[in-house]
């Protein structure tokens, strides 16, 4: 699992730059033919890393409810965000991870209930879940770039 966490890590670590480095018009800019922009992806990939391991798990999430219920799987941007959520999600890109990875250390995650994603794979533990997770922060990440490529 740590080799696990430590990739995912290296994402937020991608994730991150995008958000601090990218003008904000272009983080929040949906273009033609996009149904997301840069800002969304990233508040999602932190709101579904949330779902799969904790929500699964029985556990309650790190983060709030209001958050989960606008990036999850199936919601569309507004094209707007607060100064508060992108300092929020900021700080979570890598907080919740560390606590995932504390809570798993802890022995935190007992049970699971099986999901299956949008792509045909069953989860049946955390571990498949955080596994499952670098796929898809990686699908998101290639969302992320060629959103950039659009928009510059």
């Amino acid at each position: 699992m740590e080799k696990l966490f430590n990739i995912t890590l290296q994402n937020r670590k991608i994730l991150y730059k995008f958000l601090k480095d990218t003008p904000r018009e272009q983080l929040l800019k949906i273009p033609t033919g996009y149904r997301n922009n840069i800002w969304w992806n990233i508040a999602h990939v932190v709101a579904t890393q949330q779902i799969l391991a904790y929500k699964f798990s029985g556990l309650p999430m790190r983060i709030s409810d209001e958050l989960v219920d606008k990036f999850m799987k199936g919601t569309v941007p507004d094209g707007t965000a607060t100064d508060e959520e992108i300092e929020m999600i900021t700080g979570f890109l890598f907080s919740t991870i560390e606590w995932t990875q504390e809570d798993y250390q802890k022995g935190s995650f007992k049970t699971y209930n099986s999901y299956t994603t949008s792509v045909n794979i069953t989860l049946d533990s955390v571990e498949d879940a955080m596994a499952f997770n670098i796929f898809h922060e990686g699908i998101h990440l290639g969302a992320i770039l060629s959103l950039l490529k659009v928009i510059r």
